[in-house]
């Protein structure tokens, strides 16, 4: 996840197309190689920090006796997180995965400490010869919940708890907007700023007071799942983020956007094993795996679980961009032009997203 502002200033930064699976190499390591993770939450049976475990176990299942892996969850970002990354690097790590943005800086430190170690900053976007970083393009999934959302709503009107104004959860933000709005071009969504990732009870009491608004399906960008449980007591429905959570939403939950990190860090722990790694920067979507929309719940028609499914083969193949306008531009919620007709936005203007869309109902905190 992001943590401040400076996630904007990714202008310079390049991003590699894809990743794939590569077979050992002559002269490779035989011995295990040693890969570590860093977790920003405990491990819950949903949520940001189980995505990356549930990865984590995915290296394991593939490597087997060539890798042994080593994982220390609910790390505060700062210091500790320096503490906790500088010991996996010293007791032997080949390869150590942060998987927060607030863990950047700790890691860029570290690693001018231990150049013979691998680092990988998931979400983070500065590199060095020893730190990768990588991120998942979640709007894609968005705009697709969007559609399901749009569908299935019948006030029009969503709701959205996140937690920082910052570009991912932006771009989350008005990619699902724009998903509501290509089925429905009256749907609004209104949005609820908690300024913190994981807080269960603050997350739920947004949801709460959203469904007092007349709002009948939620989105969120937070790290627990209060808000789908606060939709299954409520009646409500609701967008699943980073894991599927039919579990604790069997009759609220409409569809799952999740980020699938397992063949990744299996791809980059098997190039350390090979001699191979090198450092780069990936931003992958549903073209490289790495988001999938699914886990439709059981009240969603099956003709709007096929108008997704084939809403997302389309995004995995380039020829739906979520934020490409058609023959009307795209403007913000406070009336300015942000796309041109026909044209689309660039991965830098993405990036660097800090405005909400026409038909959310919220503000920017600048």
């Amino acid at each position: 996840m992001y943590k401040n502002l400076a996630a904007t200033l990714v202008a310079a930064c390049f991003f590699s197309p894809a990743f794939s699976q590569t077979t050992p190499a002559k002269g490779s390591v035989t011995e295990p190689v040693k890969a570590g993770f860093v977790y920003v939450s405990p491990i819950t049976e949903a949520g940001w920090t189980r995505q990356h475990d549930e990865g984590r176990k995915a290296v394991e299942a593939a490597l087997g006796n060539h890798v042994k892996t080593t994982f220390v969850e609910n790390v505060a970002e700062g210091a500790d997180a320096e503490r906790v990354i500088r010991d996996l690097a010293a007791t032997g790590h080949q390869i150590i995965f942060t998987p927060s943005f607030g863990y950047m800086e700790p890691t860029l430190k570290v690693a001018q400490d231990y150049p013979q170690v691998k680092f990988e900053s998931i979400t983070g976007y500065k590199t060095t010869p020893n730190v990768a970083a990588a991120n998942a393009r979640y709007y894609e999934g968005r705009y697709l919940a969007g559609i399901a959302a749009g569908r299935m709503s019948k006030t029009g009107v969503a709701g959205f708890v996140a937690g920082f104004p910052i570009p991912e959860v932006l771009q989350g933000i008005n990619a699902f907007t724009l998903g509501m709005r290509s089925v429905n071009p009256q749907a609004t969504v209104k949005v609820v700023w908690l300024n913190v990732w994981f807080d269960p009870p603050k997350e739920r009491d947004a949801a709460m007071a959203l469904f007092n608004q007349d709002v009948d399906v939620i989105a969120f960008h937070t790290g627990s799942t209060a808000v789908m449980a606060a939709a299954q007591e409520r009646g409500k429905m609701a967008v699943a983020y980073h894991s599927d959570m039919r579990k604790t939403g069997p009759d609220a939950q409409i569809v799952a956007v999740t980020h699938q990190w397992g063949a990744y860090y299996t791809e980059r722990v098997r190039a350390v094993q090979n001699g191979t790694w090198k450092s780069a920067n990936l931003w992958g979507g549903v073209r490289e795996g790495m988001i999938r929309v699914g886990d439709f719940g059981t009240r969603v028609p099956a003709a709007v679980q096929q108008e997704v499914l084939n809403a997302q083969k389309a995004v995995g193949a380039g020829k739906l961009q979520p934020f490409r306008a058609g023959k009307a531009p795209v403007r913000d919620n406070e009336g300015q032009e942000r796309i041109a007709a026909g044209q689309a936005l660039s991965d830098a203007q993405i990036l660097q997203m800090n405005w909400l869309v026409e038909g959310v109902v919220g503000k920017v905190s600048r």
